[in-house]
């Protein structure tokens, strides 16, 4: 008796670089391994959406249309290549227009797009349909998505199989038309008697010939013992990484999971263990220069309980470490739990676990619900569809007064065709101010990613790289055996002794910052009645709203800062005119760093 076909989709060069490496991995670099990728066989790979088209120009200056284009050149015509998309946000963090939502599908058609997975993190069907009404209208498979994970202990009321019976069959009544259908553990928190059920009810709901997918990560160590559920169950396909990009935070590896079915009836898409092992040996030597996070290796046995995607967790600790805070990330996760509890059980997968995190993060930085991070707050308030249970009254009264918004039950899309900001014309006016030509692309690429696209289109984008060459830099000699060393920022002054044949290491002090000398006070915070505006805590200056000689008001915003992926409104403490302004665009700033002087 033959065994069962299961299809493979590579995830390495999607989930698997935004699981490890924050999706930041430049085109060039990479483009080898898709070569070997195919040459060992696969045809089915996850290239582009998600995070892979923000990142590339946030951090990589880099085109994503012309990276889709390039793959496609590499992977060959026939073979299925997969974006990921996030119903009505599609590739950003915030909701689309109808007329957005149309050219994401009609561009990603037009770049090499074979299929596009769409999914909703609050499980919304009505945040689905425009979307896959428009993938299919350009000519795109549909597959369509329920979201899953598990909630803490305690926590009752969505993510069992009985919810996802009921997401499924909304779906079906809704006439969404796809082609397959895919269950989406981001977080990997999904246990695998609810994945056995989940996926024998699914199943048994859409017959023997829907192609039926399930999408987990290894974040809590349960991810293989979960695909093997899944294929007793009776699911079609299952995505898989290679090494490095492999295991902890990302997917499991292919020939882990080729191991993991010795002696089963099941065939992994025809791939052979030699083959893969020449794949992975091209990747390796690949990305060999590319700073390995520690986080991305690891597996925790504490996700379960604040269920951060492998995909959100070293993009956010990534963006920790620019900004000199990643100390604070171990109780950033404790106080997810809290978040995800009061929150209405959203799916932690982007832009939902984006706003878990920030939410968590403020609740460290500022205190336990002192600042309602924009995105959770607007989701408690219904602004990006409604969540699978009601959230905490005391924390939707608290988003409400803070964002100055009222609780909302309109569709997510009608209230951003009402945004004239979401509009085409209001984009490529942007555009004909800064002399860019408003071709279909620039004009999403500019909706998408707003100043930092628009930076990009400029040719003012930055390469944002963790590369160990980078991270640690060479050394150079002050003395003649002593040495000033820069290691993740800092800088070390080391000193050796001469040996017969080696050296033996006398001493490693940390060298004293010329911007911030030890011996100096901290500066006042902005908040306070000083002259000295500063800021709250590390991060990078997103704008400068002041020039010299402006006079300002106390409470005037005159800095905002960025990071988490969020704006932080940096006040004058009291009124004054503008003296001097000690920072620039682009610039990162430490806590309680000096950034504009009052007189």
């Amino acid at each position: 008796m033959a065994k069962k076909f299961i299809d493979i989709m590579d995830t390495t060069f999607r989930d698997g670089f935004q699981s490890v490496f924050g999706a930041r991995v430049l085109m060039n670099d990479f483009l080898p391994a898709v070569s070997a990728a195919k040459e060992a066989g696969i045809n089915h790979f996850e290239f582009g959406g998600g995070a892979r088209f923000q990142s590339l120009y946030f951090y990589l200056n880099e085109d994503a249309f012309t990276m889709m284009d390039k793959f496609r050149e590499v992977a060959g015509k026939d073979a299925n290549l997969q974006t990921l998309s996030r119903g009505v946000n599609t590739v950003t963090l915030d909701t689309g227009s109808r007329e957005l939502i149309d050219m994401h599908a009609k561009l990603f058609a037009k770049h090499g797009t074979t299929t596009i997975r769409n999914f909703d993190a609050l499980n919304d069907v009505k945040n689905l349909e425009y979307s896959a009404q428009r993938i299919k209208h350009h000519g795109l498979k549909h597959e369509v998505v329920v979201t899953m994970m598990d909630l803490p202990p305690n926590c009752v009321g969505a993510h069992d199989a009985e919810f996802y019976e009921k997401c499924l069959r909304e779906i079906l009544d809704s006439g969404i038309e796809f082609d397959s259908v895919c269950f989406k553990d981001a977080s990997g928190t999904s246990s695998p008697e609810k994945v056995y059920q989940t996926i024998k009810m699914a199943r048994r709901l859409l017959g023997d010939n829907v192609h039926l997918r399930l999408h987990t990560h290894e974040t809590a160590g349960v991810s293989i013992a979960c695909y093997l559920a899944a294929l007793e169950a009776g699911v079609d396909g299952i995505d898989l990484a290679a090494s490095p990009v492999s295991g902890g935070t990302s997917q499991p590896d292919i020939l882990t999971m080729l191991h993991a079915v010795k002696g089963k009836d099941y065939d992994l898409g025809g791939l052979e263990v030699d083959k893969i092992l020449k794949y992975e040996d091209v990747l390796h030597d690949c990305l060999k220069d590319y700073f390995m996070p520690p986080e991305a290796t690891q597996v925790s046995p504490l996700i379960p309980f604040s269920p951060m995607p492998g995909g959100a967790l070293t993009a956010n600790t990534q963006m920790m470490r620019d900004n000199n805070i990643l100390d604070k990330f171990p109780a950033v996760i404790k106080a997810m739990r809290e978040v995800v509890e009061k929150g209405g059980y959203g799916t932690s997968v982007t832009p939902v676990s984006q706003f878990y995190f920030q939410q968590a993060f403020n609740n460290v930085m500022f205190g336990p619900w002192k600042k309602i991070a924009e995105g959770y707050g607007k989701m408690v308030l219904g602004y990006f569809g409604k969540t699978p249970v009601t959230p905490s009254a005391d924390i939707v009264e608290l988003a409400a007064k803070q964002l100055n918004l009222e609780p909302t039950t309109a569709p997510a899309i009608d209230i951003a065709d009402q945004d004239e900001t979401k509009s085409i014309a209001y984009t490529k006016a942007i555009l004909e101010k800064e002399g860019i030509e408003a071709t279909e692309e620039n004009i999403f690429i500019a909706a998408a990613c707003k100043e930092k696209g628009i930076a990009y289109l400029k040719g003012e984008g930055k390469v944002m790289v963790r590369k160990n060459s980078d991270i640690i830099k060479p050394a150079t000699k002050s003395g003649s055996n002593q040495f000033s060393v820069t290691v993740n920022g800092h800088n070390y002054n080391v000193e050796v002794a001469d040996g017969f044949d080696n050296f033996t290491l006398k001493s490693i002090t940390p060298a004293k910052e010329s911007s911030q000398p030890k011996d100096e006070p901290k500066a006042v915070s902005s908040t306070g009645a000083s002259n000295e505006i500063t800021a709250t805590m590390s991060a990078g200056v997103f704008k400068i709203l002041v020039n010299i000689g402006d006079s300002v008001k106390a409470g005037q915003t005159v800095v905002i800062l960025e990071a988490m992926k969020m704006e932080i409104p940096i006040e004058a403490g009291c009124d004054g005119e503008v003296e001097e302004i000690l920072i620039s665009q682009g610039q990162t700033v430490e806590d309680g760093q000096l950034l504009v002087k009052l007189k």
